[in-house]
C-alpha cells in the first residue's frame, strides 16, 4: 500500500459523519507504518475501542469505513475465523464488526457485519509478521492469501457501498 497522511485518510471515509472524522485518532505510529507490508490500513481508535478504521487504496482512489463492534465480554474458549485474511485465533481474537451503509441506506441505520481479526492486522497475518498463537490450516503461500485478502475486502468494501 502507498504512504497516505492523515489528511487523505480523513477524507477518504464514505459512511461516517464530519464530527466522528475529525475525532478520529490516527493509528500509534503512525509515522512508523510498514505500508510496504499493509493491504489496507486499518487499526482501533484508542479513544474509543469499540471504534475501528478500515482505509483501503481502490481504483478511484481511498475508502475510508468506520466500524464498530462491541466490547468482548466474558472470556470464551475456542478458536474464530477473520473473514477478511481467513486467519484463525483464540475466538476473543477475532470481532464481529459493524459498518454503517454509505448515503441514504447508512442514514437510515442499514448496517452490515463480518468477523475481523480483532487488532485489524490482517496483512501482517497473511505475510507471516505477526506472530499466532493458534495453529493454521492454510498452506497457502504469502501472496496467493494476500491476494485473496483484497478480493474479500474488496467484497466487504462494496456491500459498505451499495
Amino acid at each position: 500500500m502507498e504512504p497516505l497522511s492523515v489528511e487523505e485518510i480523513r477524507r477518504s471515509f464514505v459512511n461516517s459523519t464530519k464530527s466522528l472524522v475529525k475525532a478520529m485518532t490516527p493509528p500509534p505510529g503512525f509515522t512508523e507504518l510498514p505500508w510496504e507490508s499493509l493491504d489496507f490500513l486499518g487499526w482501533r481508535d484508542p479513544k474509543a475501542p469499540n471504534r475501528g478504521y478500515l482505509v483501503v487504496r481502490r481504483d478511484g482512489g481511498v475508502t475510508g469505513i468506520a466500524v464498530n463492534t462491541q466490547a468482548t465480554g466474558k472470556p470464551r474458549r475456542g478458536t474464530g475465523l477473520c473473514d477478511l485474511c481467513n486467519t484463525a485465533h483464540h475466538v476473543t481474537d477475532v470481532a464481529l464488526f459493524a459498518a454503517r451503509r454509505a448515503g441514504t441506506a447508512g442514514r437510515e441505520g442499514n448496517t452490515v457485519g463480518t468477523y475481523i481479526c480483532a487488532d485489524l492486522a490482517c496483512s501482517l497475518y497473511v505475510r507471516g509478521l505477526r506472530e499466532l498463537e493458534v495453529p493454521q490450516g492454510e498452506t497457502a503461500p504469502p501472496q496467493v492469501r494476500a491476494e485473496r485478502l483484497a478480493t474479500r475486502l474488496e467484497t466487504f468494501v462494496n456491500r459498505v457501498l451499495v
